[in-house]
């Protein structure tokens, strides 16, 4: 055997060793019509987190376990805006995800698992494409960290793992935040996602129902702004019965201060609507018809 194969033995072996090493923390998660999903084993204690999608309904969930046999579920709790659903377990032997000490890079040979058949994990394999940044998604989240991985999500995939070739859970996979292109959510946020799940339930965000978009600033009103911003966020859109009609916000306002400051992209409006800015009073400042317009709004709880 020449020292290529060789090589390529090893990292066969190992990557095959992975796998076997984390599938006894995969379990299969049937809480929909269609097909099953996966779900990670993540305290012995029965903590089971999955995708938010993939559970379709509240009660007569069911998770087979490694070893086969099936398991009763209870929802504990769930957050669209991150596509996390906690679910508990009564059953004994769990071994939780072995979980990655150092960061995702890209560039790094990664593996996806999934477990929708309950008989056999499956694997997809691929590299890390992008590592880092933070994700800001269509229902109101904010991902920390957030790893694209460069692989196929097979149906049923979504809450399985991202697992490094040395075996370890860099985090929980989901299609349904970017359009059905995979992300991957690190394992660090997930502990502080399911801390919250845990005891509350919930994760509450703040929200306006409007939809903004950057828009230039004419030269001719940039004085009555204060003469150096040239962007704001021209509302697109108004939910019927929001917080934003509510202030008696209008369709072609622009917005170009929010809560005392500047803002000139959509995300520096959605990182203010966080739990602690329901049903608190916040400033606007924008442009109607050509006049600055002060004006108050409570973001609602999403």
């Amino acid at each position: 055997m020449s020292q290529e194969t060789s090589v390529l033995v090893e990292l066969s072996n190992a990557l095959a060793d992975a796998v076997e090493t984390v599938s006894q923390s995969v379990v299969t998660v049937k809480a929909r019509k269609r097909l099953p999903a996966t779900g990670l084993v993540w305290s012995a204690d029965g903590l089971i987190l999955t995708s938010n999608h993939v559970v379709e309904r509240d009660d007569d969930i069911v998770v087979v376990l490694p070893d086969g046999t099936e398991a009763a579920a209870e929802l504990v709790g769930r957050d669209p805006g991150s596509d996390v659903a906690a679910l508990r377990v009564e059953a004994s032997g769990l071994i939780p995800a072995p979980k990655a000490q150092q960061e995702s890079r890209p560039g790094q040979i990664v593996l996806a698992l999934g477990r929708p058949y309950g008989d056999t994990a499956q694997v997809s394999f691929g590299a890390v494409s992008l590592a880092g940044g933070t994700l800001r998604t269509r229902g109101g989240g904010q991902i920390e960290g957030v790893v694209r991985p460069d692989l196929t999500m097979y149906p049923g995939f979504s809450g399985g793992p991202l697992v490094s070739a040395a075996g370890e859970v860099a985090g929980m996979n989901t299609s349904a935040l970017t359009r059905g292109l995979p992300v991957m959510i690190p394992h660090d946020v997930l502990d502080r996602i399911a801390g919250v799940l845990l005891e509350k339930g919930r994760i509450a965000r703040g929200y306006l129902g409007v939809a903004l978009q950057p828009v230039r600033i004419p030269a001719s009103l940039q004085e009555k702004v204060g003469g150096e911003q040239e962007t704001g966020l021209l509302i697109t859109g108004i939910q019927q019965d929001s917080p934003a009609e509510q202030a008696n916000l209008m369709l072609g306002d622009t917005i170009v201060s929010f809560g005392g400051q500047t803002v000139s992209d959509p995300r520096q409006v959605h990182e203010q609507l966080g739990p602690d800015s329901i049903g608190t009073a916040l400033a606007v400042r924008l442009l109607r018809a050509g006049e600055i317009v002060e004006a108050s709004v409570t973001p609602g709880e999403r």
